[in-house]
């Protein structure tokens, strides 16, 4: 798969993720940012929670265990230290999530899986 066709996937389950959680309550507050450190595919509010979200998808359901590992989530949280001011309040609780996407394969949230 050539770069572009890869952006143009990453973008469609980013877009799926963000459906997902609007219907659970949550308003999506920032998409696609990146800092020299790293990216946050999306940001999501619900209440005084803020969750700096990683997408990803995979082909095949079986994958889904392998795409993330722990140097993505460090990039995740160094990018979170850097954006955190801009979109939370003194009062408010972070954490990182991650979103699991396959075909025909309801989303999985995976909550607060790094602590900033």
């Amino acid at each position: 798969m050539n770069r572009a066709a890869a952006e143009a996937r990453g973008r469609r389950a980013e877009r799926r993720a963000a459906w997902w959680l609007r219907l659970h309550g949550w308003r999506i507050v920032g998409e696609r940012l990146r800092v020299p450190v790293g990216e946050v595919d999306l940001v999501a509010r619900r209440g005084r929670i803020v969750a700096f979200i990683e997408v990803k998808w995979r082909d095949r359901a079986e994958d889904l265990d392998l795409a993330i590992d722990p140097y993505r989530l460090r990039r995740v949280a160094a990018a979170t230290e850097m954006l955190r001011h801009r979109f939370a309040r003194p009062q408010d609780d972070i954490r990182i999530d991650v979103m699991l996407l396959a075909p025909r394969r309801l989303p999985r949230h995976l909550v607060h899986v790094w602590q900033p």
